[in-house]
């Protein structure tokens, strides 16, 4: 085999590694941005059923409220 096949063999092999290695990065990349994503959701679906939970137990507070004591919507009968 001669200089020059020689050479360009090693030079092919390189730039194939090296773009099969780049590749393999990219993709644990990718991944690993993926699973922040799916890290991210599930987060905000606590936060989200967190919140309609304490919605749901301040309506049942404001309904036992208006049980006990008569409330006004604040027509401007204030103190003063």
């Amino acid at each position: 085999m001669s200089r020059a096949a020689k050479l360009t063999l090693a030079g092919t092999s390189a730039v194939a590694a090296g773009i099969v290695y780049s590749v393999h990065f990219q993709q644990k990349a990718e991944k690993a941005a993926m699973h922040a994503g799916v890290i991210r959701d599930i987060e905000q679906q606590r936060i989200k059923k967190e919140r309609l939970a304490d919605f749901e137990m301040q309506k049942a507070l404001e309904e036992e409220y208006r049980k006990v004591q008569a409330v006004s919507d604040g027509g401007g009968g204030g103190e003063g």
